[in-house]
This record gives C-alpha cells, structure tokens and sequence, in this order.
C-alpha cells in the first residue's frame, strides 16, 4: 500500500468511479474493501490518516455488548456476537478471545448476572467463545489478584474479544487495495460536485502536493462519523443534523494494576455506563465515559471531571486505587450516535446503525460500533449500489481473510499484531541490522517498523507512526514524546524529507503528546 501509486491511480482514472467513500475511518474503510471484493470501481478519500478519529480510540473489545442486551437490544447484541466470531475468523491475529469477570459484592448480584450472561452465550450460538459460570471468592481472587476484598462474595465469568483497532484498520485497508480500491490519506473533500441537484462526485485536495481532483462516481457515500453532518452541509446546507456526538475517555496504567490475563466489567456506574478494566499490549486500559458534546474537534481532550470519575470508579475495585501519578496516557474519542427523539442522554442512545440518503442523492451511514463495521459496510453497499444503479452483486467478506492472516501470530511475539507481515519486518533487520534497536526501553517497538509503516501503510508523519501504526502514544505518552526524534529522522529518510521537516514533526508531536497526559 503505497501513497504515491494511490495518488496516481486517483488522479489519472477519467471514468466515474462506481462508488466514491469519504471518510478513512473503520466504516469507511469497511465499505471500500466490501464494495472492492464485490468488483466495483471504488475510490476512498480521508482528510487525515486513517483511523485518525473515533477508530482509533475505541476500548480495544470485539464484543457482543452486554448493556445493549441490558437495555433490551436483542437484535443488535445477535448481531455484533456473529460479527465478533466471523472478525476472529478473518483476523485470528489481532481478534483473541478475552476472560472478564463481573466481581461480586452483593449478595442479588451473582444470581442476577450469572443468568444475563448465560443468556448472553445462548445468543453467541456457534460463534460463542467460551461458557460463563460463577466463580468463587477464592476463584475470583486468582484471576483479580489486585481486586478489592473487602466484601467481595464472588464473581461471574464470562468470554468476549480483544483486538487492536487501528492495526485491524491498516490491515482491511491493505486488503481492500488488494481487492482493488484507491484509499488516500490527507486528501480531504474540500466540496461536492452536483449536477441537476443530485450529487455527482467530489472535489478533493492532495495535501501533501496542494493538488485539486474532481473525482467523478455513480455514488457518494458519506462515512465521516462525527463529521457527518458537515459533509452533508456541503451538498444541502439546510440538512437538518443527525449525529448526536459523544466523547468516551480512557485512561492508561502499567501492568501491575491488572495483572494476568483476565479483564474486570463493572455492569453499573455512577453514570449508567459500563467500565472496563483490561490488560492490553502489557499496560491496563480502564474506560469509558459518555458524555454529550456539542461541538466535535479534530483533537478531542478528556475534561477534568471525566479524569477523576475514571479514577473514582476504579479506585472503588482495585486494592491500589490509582491517581492521576500512575496514569501513562489519557485519550478520548467522539462516538457518532445518531439522534433519537426523547432520549434522555446519549448514554440511552442506539448503538445500532443508520443508512439515510438526502434528496440530493448523498448516502450517510452513522451510528454502529467497530465489532459490526463488516455488517455495516454489507448493508451500506447493499443500499449505495442500489442507488447509484449498479449491477446487483453479493457480499463476500463474511469469508474473506484480513490482510496479516496467521492462526499462530503469537510466535512472532511483540510484532505478532502483523500477522504474516512479521516476516517482512524481520527481514528488514536482516538486511540492515541497527532497524533492530528499541525506539525506547519502555515499549517493544523497534525502528524497521517506522520503515515498515512509511514503507507499505502510507504513514506520513510522526502521529501516524506513534499514535496508530505502533501504539506508543496511547500506552505511554512520555515514551512516546521520547521517540519522536528518532521516529523523524526514520521517516525524514524514507519519504525524502528534510531537517526543518524534521524538526517541526518532533514539535508538532510534543504538542500532541502533552494533551494525552493528566
């Protein structure tokens, strides 16, 4: 996957595309390699890297979603457990099955959710991944040796899955430019073409050249998340808006406050969400916060009293309750729900996906969550070739192996989130032996992945190698401030750029970086 020969492609086709995707997020991404492996002509335009938003920011779980079956959403929680099975299937190398215990410190509370997630696994159906059952004290403290203890009665078991979010992104879209598909990073859509009042395609801007495409196509999909609606102005501006922007937060500590290999869900918070507790790439990730935005930034911050409501909850769990000292990283992401009329907090709102087409032709998808991207994209394509008067042609990535595909990946340790690509990064050491050395002591993340990553996954800048080719700024954003010069001078060699280049990447990154500590 290279940008130059993406670029060339985009710019020299003269015929319309078959389907044109704004947006390089996890649907959008989803949607281009389904409309590719169906054989049509698809073109995708993101105005950042991929996976730059909500994609990138998610709690790192393939998972059924055991509030929504709380809230009654049976439909929606049948579906994400069949696309959590089918994602291990396609993904074995990034999707591993997960245990998370609900501890117990109620007397009601083993009963109560012993027979939710029962009900849970009988939803999962063939793509289960492994029986709930109650657990003793004794039992609950083996797996949560750092759990709290006075009062705990027990805990319940039960098996969801893990992933890396924006990994499994870069690998679907090197699969769905193996399918065929144009994707473009930092090339945003700077207007809409319309002919008749029906839009006909979109102009867009090369930001590395400042070159201006129009890129005519039979469809437009709309597939910005939390940028929905702006996209949409573009075409009508009297579009009446349909995302309804939440922020969740996540918080970052070392190892020792969730050691082993089991996650923690607390089912009810002070704020009727869940919480999670997990071990991730070797740190524990705890989250997630929902609360309602009216404004959606490019760089969203976690406020103040998100922070503290994070360290509160789990500070009522873990024997060494953390603070804000301990903490390695903070992040936050904008979900893109979709409006609904009376819902009191977008804590209540659907996870379920939405597929609207505006009069002037411009089809929007918001809403859904990263475990049903496949789905979505399958009735998102369903609906835009439809539209656009395409030959009708079947859906074939419920079978359709990821990019990296490996059954064994763990044997390549660390770098086992290539998958098969390990392999090719190996080799590079091998041929120039120092791309081997730790870019720092504190992660395991070496310098033939910044080669790797400018090379064949269209990096461009030090964020896009630290934030979501490797996942450095997410687990620890002091060792990632540390990397950036060395991270530079890799991708400065590699895309042919120069010193000053050099220099303003170290301080744009240092910006970042300093907002994702506390």
């Amino acid at each position: 996957m290279n940008r130059g020969e993406m670029v060339e492609r985009l710019s020299e086709r003269r015929e319309p595309w078959d389907l044109l995707v704004i947006g390089g997020g996890a649907t959008g991404v989803a949607i281009a390699l389904d409309a590719a492996a169906r054989g049509y002509q698809v073109a995708l335009v993101e105005k950042g890297d991929f996976g730059q938003g909500t994609s990138s920011r998610s709690t790192k779980l393939v998972h059924g979603g055991v509030r929504y079956l709380e809230q009654g959403n049976v439909p929606l929680v049948m579906e994400a457990l069949k696309e959590r099975g089918l994602l291990k299937e396609n993904a074995p190398h990034l999707v591993s099955e997960l245990a998370f215990v609900v501890p117990n410190y109620v007397w009601w509370e083993a009963p109560f959710y012993g027979v939710g997630l029962r009900l849970y696994d009988l939803l999962a159906g063939k793509y289960g991944f492994g029986a709930s059952r109650n657990l003793s004290k004794e039992e609950t403290l083996e797996r949560l040796p750092t759990i709290k203890t006075e009062g705990l009665r027990g805990g319940v078991v039960y098996y969801d899955g893990q992933f890396d979010d924006t990994r499994l992104l870069t690998q679907m879209a090197m699969t769905a430019v193996e399918q065929g598909a144009v994707l473009v990073n930092y090339c945003p859509v700077v207007g809409l073409v319309v002919e008749g009042g029906m839009v006909a395609g979109a102009r867009v801007r090369d930001d590395e050249t400042g070159a201006e495409y129009e890129l005519r196509a039979r469809g437009v999909i709309n597939a910005t998340g939390a940028y929905s609606d702006r996209v949409r102005r573009m075409g009508d501006a009297e579009a009446a808006g349909m995302v309804a922007p939440s922020q969740g937060v996540h918080l970052v500590f070392d190892a020792s406050f969730l050691p082993g290999e089991t996650a923690i869900m607390v089912p009810h918070t002070s704020d009727g969400r869940v919480m999670f507790a997990i071990p991730w790439h070797g740190h524990t990730l705890v989250g997630t916060t929902d609360t309602a935005l009216e404004e959606v930034e490019d760089e969203p911050r976690a406020f103040d009293h998100e922070v503290e409501f994070i360290l509160e909850t789990a500070g009522q769990y873990l024997h060494h309750a953390p603070g804000r000292e301990d903490v390695l990283s903070v992040w936050a992401g904008i979900r893109p729900l979709v409006k609904a009329p009376g819902a009191a907090s977008t804590a209540a709102l659907s996870r379920d996906h939405s597929i609207h087409v505006d009069r002037n032709g411009l089809l929007t998808i918001a809403g859904g969550k990263w475990t049903t991207a496949r789905k979505m994209a399958e009735d998102c394509v369903d609906q835009a070739a439809l539209l656009a008067g395409l030959e009708e042609r079947d859906c074939v990535t419920k079978r359709l192996r990821i990019h990296g595909y490996h059954h064994h990946a763990q044997k390549f340790g660390a770098r086992g989130v290539y998958g098969s690509d390990a392999i090719a990064i190996e080799d590079l050491i091998r041929v120039e032996p120092e791309l081997g050395r730790r870019l720092d002591g504190d992660l395991p993340y070496v310098e033939a992945e910044v080669v790797w990553a400018a090379r064949w996954e269209m990096a461009r800048t030090v964020e896009d190698v630290l934030a979501r080719r490797t996942r450095a700024l997410v687990l620890n954003a002091r060792a990632a401030r540390r990397m950036a010069a060395p991270v530079a001078a890799l991708l400065a060699r590699e895309l042919g750029r120069g010193v000053e280049w050099e220099r303003e990447q170290v301080e744009m990154f240092d910006r970042l970086a300093r907002g994702y500590l506390p």
